[in-house]
């Protein structure tokens, strides 16, 4: 088996000594447009100018706690410094449709064409909208700008319905939809079946893939336990290579990259690309990002 697809999560430079080139091709074309996901916090206005070049796609998540308005206020911001960016709408935080029209409107109004869509974590919806397949057909009645619009999905069990009511629901929003996000899974096995089936269930969307960035060991634990990702959590503490590496220090993407190179060798090129969760830690992830394309730059 090539070492690439087979070692999950060993050093960075043993893997990189082993990966072929084409595999080495597809994953640098795959990070060159790459979308970092950011949080509406404090700092990150200033992280993203510093150290994201403008072609770099960013998409703003939404709080149920704080509601859309960081994440409208943030989209704003970063756009009109000329990034490209993709706001999440979560279903359960729009009131009624009124409101959607409005946040519609708003996000005309300063050039958004992407938007992502989700039902949210908010435990009660604070209006119509309990989840995306109803806010999707809402937004088709009325009407709306966006020429993509995302989906969730989910290669391990989502933290709060069940593998058939998840099905179902990808199925609902996909006529809505133009592409898929995979949440974070520690497993490249995994999320390689999970993107065959979603094609052969007949969602044939392309799909980018979640990865988290070079972020620290606190961060990822606190938001893997959070979206609710525990088996993977249990397949990083299996592997005895990762263990020390990973929880003590931080993240490596590297081989979760490459374990997943069957998968994105795949001809119908089902993934579309990367969507990176960098909590923020935009340069750490940005220079993670450089270092790899140089490596398949000296490997072409």
């Amino acid at each position: 088996m090539d070492r690439a697809a087979e070692g999950v999560l060993p050093g960075r430079g043993r893997v990189m000594a082993t990966v072929e080139s084409p595999h080495a091709h597809r994953v640098a074309t795959l990070l060159r447009r790459a979308r970092y996901e950011v949080l509406p916090a404090e700092g990150i206005e200033e992280l993203a100018l510093a150290h994201v070049p403008r072609e770099t796609v960013l998409t703003v998540t939404v709080s149920p706690t704080k509601g859309l308005e960081p994440t409208l206020d943030l989209t704003a911001r970063l756009s009109a410094h000329g990034y490209v960016v993709v706001p999440h709408l979560a279903a359960r935080l729009v009131v009624d449709r009124r409101h959607l029209e409005e946040v519609v409107s708003r996000l005309a109004g300063i050039g958004v064409t992407d938007v992502f869509v989700v039902a949210g974590d908010a435990p009660e919806p604070a209006g119509v909208y309990a989840g995306a397949a109803e806010m999707l057909e809402a937004m088709s009645e009325i009407g709306h700008p966006f020429r993509e619009i995302g989906i969730a999905g989910y290669p391990e069990r989502h933290p709060l319905i069940d593998d058939e009511t998840a099905v179902a629901a990808m199925s609902s929003k996909a006529r809505f939809a133009t592409y898929v996000v995979s949440q974070i899974c520690f497993d490249p096995a995994v999320t390689a079946a999970w993107v065959e089936a979603v094609w052969a269930r007949g969602t044939r969307l392309p799909i980018h893939v979640g990865i988290p960035g070079a972020v620290s060991r606190a961060k990822l634990l606190r938001i893997s336990s959070r979206i609710g990702i525990g088996d993977s959590l249990r397949f990083l503490r299996k592997n005895t290579r990762v263990v020390p590496r990973v929880l003590s220090r931080g993240f490596d993407p590297d081989a979760l990259v490459d374990g997943l190179a069957p998968a994105l060798a795949d001809p119908e090129g089902k993934v579309a690309g990367f969507h990176v969760f960098t909590l923020n830690e935009v340069a750490e992830t940005e220079q993670w990002r450089r270092d790899r394309l140089a490596r398949a730059q000296a490997q072409a």
